[in-house]
């Protein structure tokens, strides 16, 4: 139906008459029909980051990945790289200038503080870091996070780039 409407409209338009005429009726019965997904809550950005929307869990939870033997300049290199390959320009450029600034001076609890808060969807750390959502229990006593806000203010008023992957 929608083909028929556009062809015909569009035959009205390139006739050979010097004056367009437009057939409105054409696009009278036109709908566009929102397709669900399945799984998601939310699947449109727009809900899902609402302010008045308040999901109990909009995203799955997936348990970190256990690595207990990593030495410390390994879950180093590691957090770098994870703060930089995020997958939202905004979040790579707050966390990779974070990491580039911070992370070489971690001690291992800090840094384990920080991975914990990587294991943050994407938009919540954004959001946490620019004072956009409330941060919740269980990251309000963590100090990585808290440094991470005072960085996202910008105070300097410096144009921030990507930084290089090496630490």
């Amino acid at each position: 139906m929608l083909r028929r409407a556009l062809c015909q409209s569009s035959r009205l338009i390139r006739s050979s008459t010097p004056c367009i005429r437009i057939n409105q009726r054409a696009f009278q019965h036109v709908s566009f029909v929102r397709k669900e997904h399945s799984g998601d809550p939310f699947p449109y950005l727009q809900d899902r980051h609402s302010k008045q929307v308040q999901v109990e869990d909009p995203y799955p939870r997936l348990e970190p990945i256990p690595r207990p033997n990593e030495s410390l300049e390994t879950k180093r290199s590691r957090l770098v790289y994870q703060s930089r390959k995020r997958g939202i320009l905004e979040t790579d450029l707050l966390l990779s200038t974070f990491a580039k600034k911070f992370l070489p001076n971690f001690d291992m609890e800090q840094l384990l503080e920080y991975d914990a808060l990587l294991d943050e969807a994407d938009w919540d750390i954004f959001y946490y870091a620019t004072f956009k959502k409330d941060v919740p229990e269980h990251l309000q006593s963590n100090q990585a996070l808290t440094m991470l806000q005072q960085h996202a203010k910008n105070e300097g008023k410096v144009i921030l780039q990507m930084p290089s992957l090496s630490v």
